[in-house]
C-alpha cells in the first residue's frame, strides 16, 4: 500500500483495499478522498464500501469521482475544499493516484502557486505522468467565455457569472434570492456573493438572464437589476407560464405580457456578452418557457439536462411535457460535441461533491436517460419516475415571485409582504 507524500497536508495513492483504511488511520491520516468513479473495474470496493470502511476506522470520507477527460473546475475546487477543511492530513486516491495528483496540480496552477509549464515536471518528481493536467490548463486558458459557478446547497441550485476576458463584460444567469420557508425570511447572500465576485474582478454586467420561471427557488433577477442597472431577460414564452399561474393563483392583477423583464427572447435570437456571440434556443418540456443560452462554447440548460449521473429534469409541472423535453434535449445534443454544458441543479448522486459542467459528448455517452434511449423509452422512463416525485417544496411560494422576474409582493399597510398560495391546487402531496 504505497503512499506518496505531496505536501504536509496531502498524500496520494492507488486503490486501497477496505482492510487498508485502519492502517491509513494509524499512519495519521484524518480524511480519505476517493477520486475514482464506481465500476471502473471489478476489483475496486466502490464508494459505499469505502465510506463504511472509513467510518469504521474513524476517518472522514469525501467522494469526488473524476475521469481524466471530464475533470472540471468544480472537481478541482471540491478537492481543494476537502483538503483545506480536513481535520488533519489527507490521502487521496484513484486507481493509481494520477487523477488525485492532477486535481491538486490543476488547483495550484489555477491559483497561481504553480506555472502550467512546471506541472509535468512536478508530477514526474513525484513519480506520476500528469501531462493531461498541463493540457487541461492550456485548454482552459483558451476557453471563452469564462464561467464561474455559485452552488446554493439549500436549493441544490447553480448560478453563473459568464464573462468575456477580452472586454470584462459579463452576464448573470439564474441568480438565487435566499428564502427560508420555515421562517419566511428572505436574504441576498447568494446574490451578494455574485456581486462581490463581479466587483473583485472589475466586471461590468450586461445581462441578467433567467432560463425559466423556477419552481424551487426565488429568482434574484429583480435585486440584481436594482444593484447593477443591467437589463433582465427571459424566453418570450414566459407569457404562457404567467397565464397558467394567473389562473392557479386566482390573480386578476397579474400582467401576463412579460413586461416584468426588459427583454423577451425568441428562439434563434442573438445577443452578445462583451465580444462573445450568444444565441437563444427554445427548450420547452420542463416548463412551457424554458430556454437554453449558448454563449461561445458554453450552453446553459438549467432544468433540462443534469450531470450525466443525474439524468434529466422532471416534466410533470403544470404545462410541462416529457415528449417536448425529449425533443428539446435532442436539439441541445446537436451542438458540437465539445460544447460545455452547464446545468442548473445538482443533487449529488451517491453523496459526491457538487458538479455542474459536462459536455455534449459526455451526455451522449454516459447519461442513462439519453444514451441508447428511444423517444418512447424516454417518455415512459420520465413519466414513471415523475410519478414518484413530490412537488418541490417551494413551488407555490416561488412561482408567484418568479413569474414577476423575482419581484417580491408589494408591502401591505403594515409594511409586511405576504405570499399567497392555493390549497389543493396541485397533485403530489408528500404523503
Amino acid at each position: 500500500m504505497p503512499v506518496t507524500k505531496i505536501t504536509e497536508r496531502l498524500s496520494v495513492m492507488g486503490q486501497p483495499a477496505v482492510e487498508d483504511f485502519r492502517d491509513l488511520k494509524a499512519q495519521g491520516f484524518a480524511t480519505v478522498v476517493n477520486a475514482r468513479p464506481d465500476h471502473e473495474d471489478q476489483a475496486q470496493p466502490g464508494t459505499h464500501a469505502e465510506e463504511q470502511a472509513a467510518h469504521d476506522a474513524g476517518l472522514s470520507y469525501v467522494y469526488i469521482p473524476v475521469t481524466t477527460p471530464t475533470i472540471t473546475q468544480a472537481d478541482v475546487r471540491a478537492f481543494q475544499k476537502a483538503v483545506n477543511e480536513a481535520q488533519g492530513p489527507v490521502v487521496a486516491h484513484c486507481k493509481s493516484g494520477t487523477r488525485a495528483l492532477m486535481l491538486h496540480a490543476i488547483g495550484e496552477a489555477l491559483d497561481g502557486r504553480m506555472r502550467t509549464d512546471d506541472v509535468v515536471a512536478f508530477g514526474r518528481d513525484h513519480g506520476f505522468d500528469i501531462v493531461a493536467a498541463a493540457n487541461w490548463l492550456t485548454k482552459d486558458a483558451a476557453r471563452r467565455p469564462v464561467v464561474e459557478a455559485f452552488f446554493d446547497a439549500h436549493t441544490s441550485s447553480v448560478q453563473y457569472v459568464v464573462s468575456d476576458p477580452a472586454t470584462n463584460k459579463c452576464a448573470i444567469i439564474d441568480g438565487v434570492l435566499d428564502f427560508d420557508e420555515k421562517s419566511g425570511a428572505t436574504a441576498t447572500r447568494n446574490a451578494d456573493a455574485i456581486l462581490a465576485y463581479i466587483s473583485d474582478r472589475k466586471l461590468s454586467v450586461e445581462w441578467i438572464l433567467d432560463t425559466h420561471p423556477h419552481a424551487d427557488h426565488f429568482s434574484a433577477a429583480s435585486y440584481l437589476k436594482q444593484r447593477t442597472g443591467a437589463p433582465t431577460a427571459i424566453g418570450e414564452r414566459v407569457v404562457d407560464v404567467q397565464r397558467l399561474w394567473k389562473v392557479i393563483y386566482n390573480w386578476p392583477e397579474l400582467a401576463t405580457d412579460g413586461s416584468q423583464w426588459d427583454r423577451l427572447f425568441a428562439h434563434g435570437d442573438t445577443f452578445k456578452v462583451g465580444s462573445i456571440d450568444a444565441k437563444v434556443m427554445f427548450s420547452p418540456g420542463h416548463t412551457l418557457a424554458s430556454v437554453t443560452y449558448v454563449i461561445g462554447d458554453a450552453a446553459f440548460v438549467h432544468d433540462t439536462v443534469f450531470m450525466p449521473d443525474g439524468g434529466t429534469a422532471r416534466a410533470d409541472f403544470p404545462g410541462a411535457d416529457p415528449r417536448m423535453l425529449w425533443h428539446s434535449i435532442q436539439a441541445i445534443l446537436e451542438l458540437p460535441e465539445d460544447t460545455r454544458l452547464f446545468t442548473g441543479h445538482d443533487y449529488q448522486p451517491n453523496g459526491r461533491a457538487p458538479r455542474w459542467e459536462s459536455t455534449i459528448a459526455a451526455q451522449k455517452q454516459a447519461n442513462p436517460h439519453l444514451a441508447g434511449i428511444t423517444e418512447e423509452a424516454f417518455v415512459a422512463l420520465r413519466t414513471k419516475r415523475d410519478r414518484t416525485l413530490p412537488m418541490p417544496k417551494l413551488i407555490l411560494h416561488a412561482l408567484q415571485v418568479n413569474v414577476r422576474a423575482g419581484r417580491l409582493p408589494e408591502p401591505e399597510a403594515n409594511g409586511k409582504r405576504y405570499l399567497k398560495f392555493p390549497l389543493d391546487a396541485l397533485d403530489g402531496a408528500a404523503w
